[in-house]
């Protein structure tokens, strides 16, 4: 029997402590949610680092119809014209090959034409290594021993340029003359690059944007070498789609360096060779106004094409090919 007074439980099950078997349920709940977080993390850290790993450590031989074999790297090089011609050699920029020459061609048909895949770059090797401006320039000079060339005008564009320049310093008897199209005179003149191509420089990502590069990402890179509308050929994205991560970033690490330790202008005063430096009005990767630094230059001709960009010999190549074939003319020994 109850007592009168005494306090009456009229809802049993409605405890305060009553929900506090599930907290224990929760914490579970989260902690459990947090392993997985971090074993997903783990798990995409290690494929990043595997995949980073991978993309720097990729090499590829060299391939092509005409291949000059030297110890560390082969190279592929094109020869057109008559081999008794006074002999032009053509250099590409940074991510180039022999494709990019392809319009000035028509220019340059009664001369002895020598294009070259710089190491890395086309359908030449791609070794480990080997990228620097003076050894991209001793590996030209010796693959144009062994095609019999004693003299030549050598014209670079851009990074070729810093090579052009080397080999000259290296080989004065060989380079007759030299013509730089759109070379960077010195660091402080580089204007910067498009999007895309500032994404190769960001550790992690850029290695991830290379494996799954595509033909429209590497138009994209392409779009600051050109000012002009131009339809880039098939066969340039090709060529870039064949480097490696490696060919392409320490040729550019290389050539930045090249220019850093002295400028291009510096290393060509002393030389007393026959210039000829040509540069697009409307560049967007290096400042037009900086071309007059090849003043300096002792008898050095500048010539600024209106409204081209990076690329005159694609911008422009009759203008350009003209340039080119009466400097080789006017330079050739008689």
């Amino acid at each position: 029997m109850n007592e009168p007074n005494a306090p009456q439980n009229k809802h049993p099950h409605s405890r305060p402590d009553a929900a506090a078997p599930n907290v224990p349920r929760r914490r579970r709940a989260r902690t459990r949610r947090w392993r997985i977080a971090l074993l997903a993390a783990g798990v995409l850290a290690l494929l990043l680092t595997g995949n980073t790993v991978s993309v720097r450590g990729q090499t590829a031989g060299a391939s092509g119809d005409q291949i000059v074999h030297i110890p560390g790297g082969d190279l592929h090089v094109v020869q057109d014209g008559p081999p008794g011609a006074p002999t032009v050699v053509l250099l590409h920029g940074l991510g180039g090959s022999t494709a990019w020459w392809d319009p000035v061609l028509p220019a340059l048909r009664d001369l002895h034409v020598v294009r070259v895949d710089l190491l890395g770059h086309g359908r030449s090797a791609k070794p480990a290594g080997g990228y620097g401006m003076e050894e991209q320039a001793r590996r030209v000079g010796a693959a144009l021993d062994q095609l019999g060339v004693h003299r030549a005008t050598v014209v670079g564009h851009s990074t070729g340029g810093a090579v052009a320049t080397a080999l000259a310093e290296q080989r004065r008897a060989l380079v007759g003359a030299i013509a730089l199209l759109d070379t960077g005179p010195r660091l402080d003149a580089y204007l910067g690059d498009s999007f895309a191509a500032h994404l190769l420089s960001t550790p992690v990502v850029a290695e991830l944007f290379w494996r799954f590069r595509t033909d429209g990402t590497i138009r994209a890179a392409l779009s600051s070498a050109f000012t002009r509308e131009v339809k880039i050929p098939d066969r340039i994205v090709a060529d870039v789609r064949g480097m490696t991560y490696r060919s392409l970033t320490a040729t550019d690490e290389a050539s930045s360096a090249y220019v850093k330790e002295r400028p291009i202008p510096d290393r060509l005063s002393g030389l007393g060779l026959p210039t000829l430096v040509v540069f697009g009005s409307q560049d967007h990767r290096w400042r037009p106004s900086f071309a007059q630094d090849y003043r300096q230059v002792p008898g050095a001709r500048i010539e600024i094409l209106d409204g081209v960009g990076h690329s005159p010999m694609i911008e422009d190549p009759d203008s350009t090919g003209t340039l080119l074939h009466g400097f080789a003319i006017e330079t050739a020994p008689h």
